[in-house]
């Protein structure tokens, strides 16, 4: 997502272990110290991580007795990849992202979801020359993460006939709807539906999205929780899911009243942004994190296999677990 602001933190971070504390740290029992988890979140705190949030701040995390400690990466890549050589409990990753990694051989498995609808969209200007897909022959296309958001894009393009030969592609950091503004591109792949398409409103331009799974794609979730297979605590990892259950049910039950309390947790989040994007994502956080969709995850593996994305179709159980699966 490009967030302003956003860019200048990042450069000001050097190295691929350096991580930025963001102050997420639910205080210890006085009397009984709490057990301690580690949460990598997948970019800078923001409306998608209500629940760690709200969480937090009702206390959901102490009363399962945890610290939790979330940390926000210096590179949004670099958390599963963290997670994968033990140096946290858990991240905040994404579905598409976690299939190739694991084809990978990284020892990465999906606990529970965050947010289980896709986010991620195709962006253009609404008044601008592109009005279909297929318009996007011969025009330059902005995207942030190689691999992934190219995959998603080849997909989609493949439907109006299309692929990314047609098209020119160009790396423009996180600078997603700035570079769409300011017409270095055409389009870009990797925006956030419920940040760059307000961000473009506020700006007055307003954007229009082109849904991958409107176009090509199955439907994912987009933002899961992963942690090490072989290396995790499932009890510390269940108490972390119920306590954001409770978190997500607050939240849709009194948007209004979490919000208020989500923005106080910091000056950065009390704007006009921030408030467009949690009134777009309170409907798309996943009501029983735990609870697990195993034919969403077929279906992806299926078509990354026949877009040749993939070599030999994964069980889902090498993919993602449910944790609550016959636990009392």
């Amino acid at each position: 997502m490009g967030i302003p602001g956003f860019v200048s933190i990042r450069r000001s971070l050097p190295g691929f272990v350096l991580l930025v504390l963001i102050g997420l740290l639910v205080a210890a029992s006085p009397v009984h110290a709490a057990d301690r988890l580690t949460v990598l979140l997948d970019w800078f705190v923001n409306p998608d991580h209500g629940p760690i949030v709200i969480a937090r701040e009702r206390g959901y995390f102490a009363d399962e007795n945890l610290q939790v400690e979330a940390v926000a990466p210096a590179d949004p890549s670099d958390p599963p990849k963290l997670v994968a050589a033990g140096q946290a409990d858990l991240a905040v990753s994404y579905q598409p992202q976690l299939h190739l990694q694991v084809q990978q051989e990284l020892p990465l498995v999906r606990v529970g979801t965050l947010v289980a609808t896709p986010l991620n969209c195709l962006l253009v200007v609404a008044d601008g020359p592109i009005r279909e897909l297929a318009d996007l022959k011969g025009r330059k296309v902005g995207f942030s993460v190689a691999g992934v958001e190219e995959a998603v894009l080849g997909a989609m393009l493949g439907t109006a006939g299309l692929s990314t030969a047609d098209i020119e592609l160009i790396n423009v950091n996180w600078s997603l709807s700035p570079s769409l503004l300011s017409g270095q591109v055409d389009a870009v792949i990797g925006a956030f539906r419920n940040f760059e398409l307000n961000q473009m409103e506020i700006e007055g331009r307003p954007g229009r999205c082109f849904y991958p799974e409107a176009n090509g794609l199955p439907a994912y979730d987009e933002l899961i929780y992963v942690a090490h297979r072989d290396r995790m605590n499932p009890d510390l990892l269940r108490r972390f899911l119920r306590a954001t259950e409770r978190a997500v049910q607050d939240i849709v039950n009194d948007p209004d009243g979490t919000w208020t309390e989500f923005k106080g947790t910091a000056r950065e989040l009390d704007d006009e942004l921030n408030r467009r994007a949690w009134r777009d994502t309170v409907a798309r956080f996943a009501l029983r994190p735990s609870a697990l969709d195993t034919g969403r995850y077929r279906r992806f593996e299926r078509f990354l296999g026949a877009a040749g994305l993939t070599s030999g179709e994964q069980p889902v159980s090498r993919l993602a677990v449910d944790l609550e699966a016959g636990h009392d």
